[in-house]
C-alpha cells in the first residue's frame, strides 16, 4: 500500500514540480521586467491613435453642436 502513494509523489518531485517551479519564476520575472520595447511602441502608437480619435470626436461634435443644437437631447 505505502509504494502506492510513494511512486506518484516521487515522479511528482521529479517531474511535474520542477517544470513548474520554472515556469512559475519565468513568468514572474516577465512581469517585474515591465514592458518590452515592442509593447512599449504599440502602446504609444495607441495613444496617439486614441489622442486623434478624441480630436475628431470634439470637432464632430462642434459641427452638430453648430447645426443641430439640440442633437444631444436626442439621444
Amino acid at each position: 500500500m505505502g509504494d502506492i502513494i510513494v511512486a506518484p509523489i516521487i515522479i511528482f518531485m521529479l517531474v511535474v514540480a520542477p517544470i513548474w517551479l520554472i515556469l512559475h519564476y519565468r513568468s514572474k520575472r516577465q512581469i517585474s521586467q515591465g514592458l518590452s520595447e515592442e509593447e512599449y511602441i504599440q502602446l504609444s502608437e495607441l495613444s496617439e491613435l486614441a489622442d486623434k480619435m478624441a480630436d475628431r470626436i470634439k470637432t464632430l461634435e462642434a459641427i452638430l453642436d453648430a447645426e443641430s443644437p439640440e442633437w444631444r437631447n436626442k439621444v
